[in-house]
């Protein structure tokens, strides 16, 4: 046993005196100098200002060519910096302040997508990200923001109003809250429908969820209110004025007629 461990020990020993050798190419070889660090550093800032210089000039190329021959729809859009439906490939760079290198283009036999080359650094215009833009002929169709809804479509141009993005943002919201409402987290759908009616602005749809989610909630004089109030928006002769958009209503107001009544006699 002692025979072994002092085996063990010599070994060690040896070990430990070993050198050992690490053959590795100088990074510097005699003679050699080291550039100073400000000299990479100002070289470093001539290559931007340069390749800066150069996108500039790109950028104010790609205008002076969208503003050519466009409308002057399409010419009060590109000044304000938006996206407009009608737009052909040039006046898109023009809108957003880009040049080719910023997208990817895949083209069809009638219609091309341009989406962001990279992620990081998307396209934006005046409104927002852009996520998508649709041509079909060599004119825009229809484009996509990214939103913190999600992706806001517009397919016309009553979608790129202020109004128009209203109600797409309101839609999005009740989409929210629709989907917290089936997982049963009632205070997150009612905070979705709550801005949704901000936004919508007297919409049937949005005070019948907020009236059945107050329901659910055991909150019975809101309910009520609510329930009031979709009754008072949902007149027949706003229902003939709607015409069939809000025929799917029709079990909606049965059902809130009927908890008007359970309601009030409490």
């Amino acid at each position: 046993m002692r025979r072994t461990a002092a085996v063990v020990l010599a070994l060690a020993v040896a070990a430990a005196g070993c050198t050992k050798r690490v053959h590795e190419r100088p990074i510097l070889g005699n003679g050699d100098r080291v550039m100073p660090a400000s000299d990479a550093v100002e070289r470093a800032r001539a290559d931007a200002r340069r390749q800066e210089a150069e996108t500039t000039a790109r950028r104010d190329e790609v205008t002076a060519r969208a503003l050519e021959t466009c409308a002057p729809a399409i010419c009060d859009a590109i000044a304000r910096g938006e996206l407009a439906i009608g737009m052909n490939e040039t006046q898109v760079l023009a809108a957003t302040g880009t040049t080719e290198s910023a997208w990817s283009v895949r083209d069809g036999a009638a219609s091309s997508v341009m989406v962001p080359a990279t992620r990081s650094m998307a396209p934006r215009d005046a409104v927002g990200e852009i996520a998508i833009v649709q041509l079909r002929n060599g004119r825009v169709q229809s484009y996509s923001y990214r939103e913190s809804q999600g992706l806001r479509v517009v397919s016309s141009e009553e979608d790129a109003t202020t109004d128009g993005r209203a109600r797409a943002l309101a839609d999005a919201l009740l989409r929210e809250g629709d989907d917290y409402a089936a997982r049963g987290d009632l205070d997150a759908a009612l905070d979705r429908y709550d801005r949704a009616d901000i936004l919508a602005g007297n919409d049937p749809r949005v005070t019948y969820r907020i009236a059945t989610t107050l329901d659910k909630q055991l909150r019975p004089v809101e309910a009520l209110i609510q329930y009031q109030l979709f009754l008072h928006q949902m007149e027949l002769e706003k229902i003939d004025a709607y015409g069939r958009a809000w025929g799917n209503l029709a079990d909606a107001i049965a059902h809130a007629r009927e908890r008007v009544i359970v309601l009030e006699k409490r």
